[in-house]
C-alpha cells in the first residue's frame, strides 16, 4: 500500500488529523506525495501535519510537528508564521514544563506504553505519570507510544485530551479496506 493510498483510506475513515511521519530524506517524490495528502485532507476537512521539517509545513500549509532534538519551536514559528499549528513532543516533567514557555498549540506526551515506531524510544512514561503530569500543560496534551484499543480509553480518562495512533492503526493485513474500517473502529472507540 502506498502512504497516497494509506492517506485516502484514514480519511474514507472519518479521521480528523493526518500526520505524515518521515524520518528520512524528504525529496521531490515525498513532497509531490504531500502535496497530494494536504490536498486529501482539505477536501476532507482534516488537519494535515507534517513531521520535523518546518519548511514543508509551510509550503503546504499544513501543521507542525516537532521532536526534542529539531529545530526550537520559537524558530520554527519564525518560519511558519502564527496561523500554522505546531505541536512538540515532550517525555518527562521537565520536557513538558519547557514546553509551557514554547510557542506551540499542543504538547505530546510519552510514550505512555512501550513503542515500536522508534529506533531508540525514551522510557515508558505509564497512565499514572501522565495524570500525575497533565496538570502541568495548559495546552492540549496528545498521549504517544503505544496506544491501542485496549488502552486509549484508559488513557483518555487519565488526562490526555486526545491520542496518537501508529501501529494499532494498521490492521496486519494491510489493505486499503481494512485500514478504514480500523480508522472508523478507532473513531467509534474515541466517541464513547
Amino acid at each position: 500500500m502506498t502512504v497516497l493510498d494509506a492517506a485516502a483510506a484514514i480519511l474514507e475513515g472519518g479521521a480528523r488529523v493526518l500526520q505524515l511521519r518521515h524520518k528520512g530524506f524528504f525529496g521531490r517524490d515525498l513532497f509531490q506525495a504531500a502535496e497530494c495528502i494536504a490536498r486529501m485532507c482539505e477536501r476532507a476537512g482534516a488537519m494535515f501535519v507534517i513531521n520535523d521539517r518546518a519548511d514543508m509545513a509551510r509550503l503546504l500549509g499544513a501543521g507542525l510537528h516537532l521532536g526534542q532534538d529539531d529545530l526550537a519551536p520559537a524558530d520554527a514559528r519564525k518560519v511558519v508564521g502564527s496561523d500554522l499549528v505546531i505541536g512538540f513532543s515532550t517525555h518527562n516533567e521537565s520536557q513538558l514544563r519547557a514546553a509551557s514557555g514554547e510557542p506551540v498549540d499542543y504538547v505530546a506526551l510519552g510514550p505512555i506504553f512501550t513503542t515500536g515506531s522508534k529506533a531508540n524510544p525514551d522510557p515508558v512514561l505509564g497512565v499514572d505519570e501522565l495524570r500525575r503530569l497533565r496538570p502541568i500543560s495548559k495546552r492540549a496534551v496528545v498521549a504517544i507510544g503505544g496506544i491501542t484499543r485496549a488502552n486509549a480509553r484508559q488513557v483518555l480518562a487519565a488526562g490526555a485530551d486526545s491520542v496518537a495512533v501508529i501501529g494499532d492503526l494498521f490492521p496486519g493485513e494491510g489493505a486499503r479496506e481494512g485500514l478504514r474500517a480500523r480508522t472508523e473502529e478507532w473513531l467509534r472507540l474515541l466517541s464513547k
